[in-house]
């Protein structure tokens, strides 16, 4: 049975629902990828009871050796809200997002994964993000990994 291609640009299909779709396929595209991730660690970040939404990516923080969270990871805690800005004049990439915590710059949304959430962040779409995951001890790459989502209207 052959499936029935999604047409995201659809005229009759809001911005909202094009921006759903496309992250939905991107994220079925990276289901292979994503089937070999670390698992979550138990103290998972907490989710709003009767807020649904729609998970995007789940992230290490890139570049976090360079920027704030050395100093701030004591502070820092699973399920906390992280903000993302945009930063298009970065010279190394045009689609560069900074990831900050309470003010502090830790970090970027690595370079493979910052294109969607740079577009979606240009066009003005709520994007929500959390701290899943902190692991003090390890690498830079993994000390402290993310997810972007966003919520659903009713």
């Amino acid at each position: 049975m052959p499936f029935k291609p999604i047409k995201p640009t659809d005229p009759n299909c809001t911005r909202r629902c094009r921006f759903i779709c496309g992250t939905t396929l991107a994220l079925l595209v990276a289901q292979p990828v994503l089937a070999n991730a670390p698992a979550a660690p138990e103290n998972s970040a907490r989710t709003q009871q009767g807020q649904a939404s729609l998970l995007i990516q789940s992230s290490p923080l890139a570049g976090s050796q360079f920027h704030a969270l050395p100093d701030v990871l004591t502070q820092i805690r699973v399920g906390d809200a992280l903000t993302l800005q945009r930063e298009p004049d970065n010279p190394h990439d045009a689609n560069a997002v900074r990831v900050l915590w309470q003010g502090h710059m830790l970090g970027y949304v690595p370079r493979r994964e910052n294109k969607g959430i740079a577009r979606a962040l240009d066009r003005g779409e709520p994007l929500v993000a959390r701290v899943v995951a902190l692991r003090p001890d390890e690498s830079p790459w993994r000390r402290l990994r993310f997810e972007i989502s966003t919520r659903l209207s009713d």
